[in-house]
């Protein structure tokens, strides 16, 4: 859990540094706007975007019960950011599973990548898709149950 928090609060650090600069240059302005670009960017790389995540074994247990997809993701994640950002509300329609918390779930994606962790991969039907595009994967949302 620790490792998903560090670069969140990097990034704040950094802002607050930043921020701290500006106001002993009499800037305050410019400072509060550094902050809170350093802010907003902390909470993008946060794991509070993402709807909460759950186990792989029961992401898969669901899955197979109701046919909605699994997104293997992680924290701070450029690509899995981008899924969520465009899925909007749809999101939490999926079952998300962070393979920095779930050996199992990574372990899966390590088995669909030649053995690299590469997210977002999402699990439709028990077929492993790797960094899908969001319009496709929002299809397969609607055709989910």
């Amino acid at each position: 859990m620790r490792r998903a928090w560090t670069s969140p609060v990097l990034l704040l650090i950094a802002g607050a540094g930043a921020a701290t600069g500006l106001l002993r240059q009499e800037r305050p302005g410019a400072g509060a706007v550094t902050l809170l670009v350093f802010v907003l960017a902390a909470a993008l790389t946060s794991p509070l975007l993402f709807p909460r995540s759950i186990g792989a074994l029961e992401a898969r247990r669901r899955s197979a019960a109701d046919g909605r997809p699994i997104v293997f993701w992680r924290p701070g994640c450029t690509y899995c950011m981008r899924l969520r950002i465009r899925l909007g509300r749809r999101a939490r329609r999926l079952y998300w599973v962070d393979i920095w918390r779930d050996e199992a779930g990574a372990e899966l994606v390590r088995g669909a990548n030649d053995g690299n962790e590469t997210v977002p991969t999402l699990l439709v039907a028990g077929r492993p898709y790797t960094n899908p595009d969001p319009a496709w994967v929002r299809e397969q949302v609607s055709s989910s149950r």
